[in-house]
């Protein structure tokens, strides 16, 4: 069983910045591959970042290449997502996604409860 909870959602203005984070309770924290989905009403849940499980291999969605980074740290059972350059329509409840597999292309295995990301123009 793995339980993820996200922090770090709010509401910022275009051009602005914010972090979210995820911490995981998962003695196997290391051997799971992680992700950042999103989605807005009326949209399926899409994938804009994944993170494998040793760190090495990152994927960006192309709309969040070079203004999103992901990163993790296995010390702590937390991953992070940094986002710059936020605009209007990265606006979204983030979930944090973990699997023994990809969380790339699904299913996953395990989500967060979500946090609100709102960037105001």
């Amino acid at each position: 069983q793995v339980l993820l909870a996200e922090s770090g959602g709010g509401l910022v203005q275009a051009g602005g910045s914010l972090r979210l984070s995820c911490l995981a309770s998962a003695r196997t924290f290391g051997s799971l591959s992680m992700g950042w989905f999103r989605q807005t009403p009326g949209k399926e849940r899409e994938c804009v970042a994944a993170i494998s499980g040793s760190g090495s291999i990152t994927y960006y969605e192309d709309s969040v290449k070079g203004r999103f980074t992901i990163s993790r740290d296995n010390t702590r059972n937390i991953m992070y997502l940094q986002m710059n350059s936020l605009k209007p329509e990265d606006t979204a409840v983030y979930y944090c996604a973990a699997d023994p597999g990809t969380v790339v292309r699904g299913p996953v295995d395990y989500w967060g409860q979500g946090t609100q990301v709102t960037v105001s123009s």
